[in-house]
Order: C-alpha cells, then structure tokens, then sequence
C-alpha cells in the first residue's frame, strides 16, 4: 500500500509541475516543451545517476511518466556501450525502449482506426 502511495504521490508531482509550468507561461511553453523537456531532464537525471533513487522509491510515479522513458533510454546506452563498446550508443536506448515505442505505435493505430475524430 505505501508503494502505491509514493507512485501516487512521485507522480502526481511531475504532472502537477508540468501543468503549472504550462499554465503559469502560457503561451510560451506547449505541451510539446513539456514532453521533450521531461525526456531530457530524465535522460540528463539518469545519466548523473540521480534518477534510479526516485525509481526505487517511487516505483511506476517515476517509470510511467515521460521522465521514466529519458531513464529507460540512458539506462538502455548506457548498458549497450558497456556490452558493445561505443556502437551500442547508436541502438542501446531504442532497444531498451522498444517494446515502449511498438505499444505506442499499436494502440495508436487502432484508435485512429477504430474512432473518428470529431471536428
């Protein structure tokens, strides 16, 4: 029950801090400055190795949110150059991440299929 908690609570944060960066900078910073600007700091969090503590704590509230997927993909380059030296820098972040990028583009797909939109 405490691990849903801090799930709840971790990720709750980023989505609460992504709205009022929105909000409070309108119309400055989009939804897509958010998306990109959350992968990066993941990324860059990740990397100095700072981000795999808000993971163990938070479980899914740091793994789910766009912050988790910048983590994936460092962790995932960061193991494909120790196993295949510096070209595993070109393919280690998308392999890790790609059973992620396949459901996306899947369930993607089949709402485009299976609604219209409405305009």
């Amino acid at each position: 029950m405490n691990s849903l908690f801090m799930a709840f609570l971790v990720g709750g944060a980023f989505c609460i801090i992504g709205q009022l960066i929105m909000d409070l900078t309108k119309p400055a910073i989009t939804p897509g400055h958010i998306l990109v600007g959350y992968i990066t700091i993941g990324a860059i969090l990740s990397g100095l190795g700072i981000y795999q503590p808000i993971v163990d704590f938070a479980g899914a509230g740091a793994t789910v949110p766009l912050s988790g997927f910048g983590h994936l993909l460092t962790q995932g380059t960061i193991t494909a150059v120790q196993q295949k030296g510096l070209l595993g820098a070109l393919s280690g972040g998308v392999e890790a991440a790609a059973a992620g990028i396949t459901a996306a583009i899947v369930f993607g797909y089949l709402a485009a299929v299976l609604f219209n939109p409405r305009g």
